[in-house]
């Protein structure tokens, strides 16, 4: 099942919602099922090795590598 965004027409608040083809979402605010399903952003593609690398920059500054194997300790900036 995608995940869809929506703005209500009636209320104006804009929302994601886990939908199948079969069900007819409705506003968490108001109720209403009168909505407009928006163009959803997508994860950029090919930067999870860019997103890792920094989580675990940032993971080394604060002195977290407990989850490192030695191999990635040892190339580690001393």
């Amino acid at each position: 099942m995608p995940i869809f965004d929506f703005r209500c027409n009636a209320c104006g608040q804009q929302f994601e919602r886990l939908v199948s083809a079969a069900s007819a979402p409705s506003c968490p605010h108001c109720g209403a099922v009168d909505l407009q399903r928006l163009l959803s952003l997508t994860a950029p593609q090919g930067q999870s090795r860019q997103v890792v690398a920094q989580a675990r920059r940032a993971a080394a500054r604060e002195g977290h590598f407990s989850h490192y194997s030695a191999a990635e300790r040892a190339k580690l900036p001393k």
